[in-house]
Parts: structure tokens; sequence; C-alpha cells
């Protein structure tokens, strides 16, 4: 296969890259910064379906491994633009491939997709732009795909591991906090997680299937409290994580989520019930079985 990775030059769309090489696919990738394994420039998230289709022309098949900062303020309202960033540019990367012939396709998805599904008492879509526009990103993408075009979309959790310089967009402030002298606390609660090893071997695999499924990924499924130890005992810094009362937790994201209004500002993940989601158990069954501690090491090293 021939494969267009958007997004190649990100921690996921890196690795995405590797494997397929290494299963003997060739790849080209595309995106918005220039990088030495950056084959071509371009803001997909702008791009005109006339221009993605040059660029989408002999390939057997797309990736989508951009990345979306749901937790950054903005002024309200914030669905346009999430919508903007999120849904239109898959909508018109589908709609060229599938003008220009390929038969198989990966989008890189949120598991608060997954957990909408689980839990739909939950009310994720109505509570949260973000996971509002994950929903509406694949629901559409597949559209624009049409039936001879097959999208997977993986659901992803915290994904752990580097790409050269390229590390998870949330890992600095863990990695300033765990080396610190500050103490370390963790409220109930916990969330899945994989490597971008794994992501990108699961990737792999479904378009080698041209599959159109949705895919939960989850290596292991860690307490917070867990998480936060073994991020301390990579950095070197091993010590114990204290239990933060589920209260504290709660009013904390309140307030932000009030400080928030105030400024009439908005988030892609609402703080008002942030909580909800913080002290649930974000847990995805069944697990890859794969371990996670190389890609755990590899994000927060002894001596970066």
């Amino acid at each position: 296969m021939r494969i267009l990775v958007v997004g190649g030059s990100g921690l996921i769309g890196a690795h995405v890259v590797d494997v397929l090489r290494e299963r003997g696919h060739a790849t080209t990738t595309v995106a918005r910064t220039a990088h030495p394994e950056v084959d071509h420039l371009l803001d997909v998230g702008s791009a005109s379906i006339e221009e993605l289709r040059p660029l989408l022309a002999g390939h057997d098949g797309v990736v989508y491994a951009t990345r979306t900062d749901e937790q950054r303020p903005l002024p309200k309202p914030i669905y346009p633009e999430f919508r903007r960033d999120n849904v239109e540019p898959v909508v018109r990367l589908f709609t060229a491939a599938r003008l220009e012939g390929l038969t198989r396709g990966v989008v890189m998805g949120s598991y608060y997709t997954y957990f909408d599904r689980l839990h739909p008492q939950w009310r994720l879509a109505e509570r949260h732009t973000y996971i509002r526009c994950r929903l509406e990103q694949a629901r559409e993408g597949r559209a624009a795909a049409g039936p001879d075009l097959p999208v997977a979309v993986l659901e992803l959790p915290f994904v752990f591991g580097r790409a050269g310089d390229r590390l998870p967009n949330w890992s600095g402030p863990l990695d300033r906090w765990a080396r610190s002298r500050t103490p370390l606390v963790a409220p109930t609660g916990g969330s899945a997680a994989a490597s971008a090893r794994s992501v990108a071997e699961i990737a792999a695999g479904a378009l080698e299937q041209a599959s159109g499924a949705d895919i939960p990924v989850a290596d292991e499924n860690l307490t917070w409290a867990d998480m936060i130890a073994r991020i301390a005992d990579a950095v070197g810094r091993r010590r114990r994580v204290a239990r933060l009362p589920a209260g504290a937790a709660k009013a904390a994201l309140r307030l932000g989520g009030a400080l928030q209004a105030l400024g009439r500002k908005e988030s892609g993940v609402n703080p008002s019930y942030l909580a909800d989601l913080l002290l649930a158990e974000l847990f995805i069954e069944p697990t890859t079985g794969r371990p996670l501690d190389p890609a755990l090491r590899e994000t927060f090293a002894r001596n970066p």
C-alpha cells in the first residue's frame, strides 16, 4: 500500500510512518510545519478539496493524525472554532480521498467518543464541545468518504512515547511536577493509556484490513495515583502519592469553570463538568496487554 499520513511530523504520525515502512508499505507525509521527515508542507486545516486531491492522488489510504488542544480557553462561543479545527478538515480530506479513489482511511480520535457510547447518561456531547466535535468528525468524515472508503476511528486515551523531540503535548507540566519538590497528590479514578508505537501498529492493521470500525485503544488501565507514581519513578524522583479528596478536586475544577465564565471564555472540555470525568475510571477493556513502561520512560527520561 501507499499511505498519506497527515500530521506525519507529530508523535503519533511519526510512529505510524515507521510501522508502515517496517511492514513494507510506502508512505508520504504532510504537515503544516517544516521537518526533515515531512514530504509536503500544507495546512490541512484550511486546505481546499482541490488542494488536497493532488496530494492524495496515487495513494491507497490516508491517516489523519493531527492534534487539538481541548483545554485551551477561547472566547465564547467556541463551537464554530472547534468545528473548523476538528470537523471541517476531515470532511474535506475524505471528500478529496473519495474523489481520488482511495480505499481505506484512519482518523486518530478520542476515547471520549467510546465513553459517550458506553455511558449515554453522562451527556458528554451536550456538556463538552470537544466531544461533540469528535463525534461529528467521525460521523461526517465517514459520510464524506462514502461506502467504498471505510474509515476506522482509533479512540485514543493518554498516549505515551517519543519520536525524536516530539512528545505528548500534555507531558510538560507533569514532567515538571514530578521533578519538583511539590507533594504529589491524585484523586480517585483513572484512565486508559497506550504507547504511540501501539497506536501505530493498530492503525497499520486497520489500514491493511480496510477496517471501518470504531477501535478503542488501551495498553493498560491506570489509576491516577499509579500513573503519577510511575511518572515520578521514571524521572528518578520516586515518592508517595497522597490521595486528593474528591470534594477538593470538584471545588477546584468548578472554580476554574466559574473563572472562565467570568472571562466569557470556554474550553473544549468544560471544567464545570470535568470532575465527573476526572473521578471516574475511564478504563477500556480489553487492553492490548502490551507493556507501557518503555514508552513511559521515553516520555519522562531521567536526564532530559
